[in-house]
């Protein structure tokens, strides 16, 4: 069985930086790189993708809702159109990167408070899509059975369903949101959970409830604790399982 490895990346800004991103892309097979709303920088996200291309590791734009201080995860209201031009301007921002590096942005992945809102609302997960859908030649990555997934099939989008190994899930299938105890997992349950849902295809909840969760691509979060550490001992034991690490696109 194949399974995919994504991590946010380049997300600093400036004189800041965030998690060891270069450790990070010797680990994971598609990373998720911050296009300039919730972080990074021209400098971070020109590194970004020299860094992901040298080590032959697919590249995804990370949009996100206009929102540095908030670092994404504030919810906005943004109009439709607005959010569609804010997304192509953040995939081809990166893409001009990535081009330069030799490859290409290969599909987006909503961060933060977008990801969420997408996920649920119809009018803002057919924004984003119709931005994908004008760019041409992008999948999209994000939550199985969402409004997501539902604007990519009518879109003629490919979407890949993800799932999380640092991220608790609820008895519906979706992550407990980050202000609530145990949202975030142990390096422990991280691994057991990757497992899980890479092997068995679902999850438990914090009550011990099981659910399934079935994805294309499996994301460890590059700023949890120990997320290097965390990220590449479950490569190992998936490997050992007999599950192959391989990019979706």
């Amino acid at each position: 069985m194949d399974i995919d490895l994504n991590s946010d990346l380049g997300e600093g800004f400036g004189a800041w930086s965030m998690g060891d991103d270069a450790a990070l892309l010797d680990i994971v097979t598609s990373a998720n790189i911050a296009c300039g709303f919730h972080a990074g920088d021209p400098v971070i996200m020109r590194r970004s993708c020299d860094l992901a291309v040298e080590r032959g590791v697919r590249i995804g734009a990370h949009i996100s809702y206009r929102d540095l201080a908030g670092f994404g995860r504030r919810a906005m209201a943004v109009a439709p159109g607005e959010l569609t031009a804010e997304t192509l301007y953040q995939i081809g921002a990166l893409d001009a990167f990535a081009r330069t590096a030799g490859d290409r942005v290969r599909y987006v992945k909503p961060h933060g408070a977008l990801y969420h809102s997408a996920a649920a609302a119809e009018e803002t997960a057919e924004a984003v899509v119709a931005a994908l859908a004008a760019y041409g030649d992008l999948s999209l990555l994000g939550p199985s059975d969402s409004a997501l997934s539902r604007a990519a099939e009518s879109g003629g989008v490919p979407f890949h369903a993800e799932g999380f190994a640092d991220r608790a899930y609820t008895p519906e299938g979706r992550l407990v949101p980050r202000g609530r105890p145990g949202a975030v997992l142990s390096e422990d349950a991280a691994l057991e959970q990757a497992i899980s849902i890479a092997v068995d295809g679902t999850a438990r909840t914090p009550d011990g409830e099981s659910v399934p969760v079935r994805v294309r691509s499996l994301c460890v979060h590059g700023d949890s604790p120990g997320a290097v550490a965390m990220a590449r001992t479950i490569r190992r034991t998936l490997a050992d399982k007999g599950v192959r690490l391989r990019g979706f696109v």
